[in-house]
């Protein structure tokens, strides 16, 4: 039997147990969650389907990520900080998406913040992977009790209240830290899960 956390499906691979509920979710968690991410895009994107999760499962998301991607220009950071009035209104109207006027204004303005961000840092990653955690400090070994405790940390605190500073929204700290846990800069996949070891190999 697995351990507490942990599910081994139909195929004998023992996976993270929260991939259980959905077949994307299965793909998702064996080819992207943890795997670290370098691509300002795809930092940028996860960074807004987050603040669109906030009240709703990433399930619900990520069945429609593909039709937030064409409706945001695929994420184009500097498309999206163009982004108009009319394009607020057509986002609205939009039954592809989560149509909530709060969360589609601040992707556009952490589109804007994040060009900002890139003229003085360089990238969005190169930012972002500041805040990657030492590994000395992270646990030995990662249970579902640990990974429990784990809403936040002081690095995604530290990245929420930089951002904030910035002028970026939706980017509380326990969002931060999902954010970290998607982009690989943290492994929070259980020890026991068969993708863990995997994940660690593109760090």
């Amino acid at each position: 039997m697995p351990a507490a956390g942990l599910w081994t499906g139909t195929d004998a691979l023992t996976r993270c147990g929260w991939c259980r509920a959905a077949d994307e979710y299965v793909t998702y968690h064996d080819t992207e969650w943890g795997f670290p991410v370098r691509d300002d895009r795809r930092l940028f994107e996860k960074i807004s389907l987050e603040g669109f999760q906030s009240g709703l499962s990433w399930l619900t998301i990520l069945r429609k990520r593909e039709h937030f991607r064409r409706a945001f220009a695929a994420f184009d950071i500097e498309r999206v900080a163009r982004f108009t009035a009319r394009d607020v209104a057509r986002l609205l109207g939009d039954a592809g998406i989560v149509r909530h006027r709060g969360k589609i204004e601040s992707t556009i303005n952490n589109a804007r913040r994040c060009c900002d961000l890139v003229d003085e840092c360089g990238s969005l990653a190169t930012y972002v992977w500041r805040f990657e955690p030492d590994r000395r400090t992270r646990p030995k070994r990662l249970s579902c009790t640990v990974l429990s405790a784990l809403a936040h940390t002081p690095e995604s605190v530290a990245l929420s209240r930089d951002l904030r500073a910035r002028g970026w929204t939706f980017v509380g700290p326990t969002t931060m830290y999902a954010f970290m846990q998607a982009m690989g800069l943290v492994n929070d996949h259980l020890s026991g899960c068969h993708i863990r070891s995997k994940a660690d190999l593109f760090r």
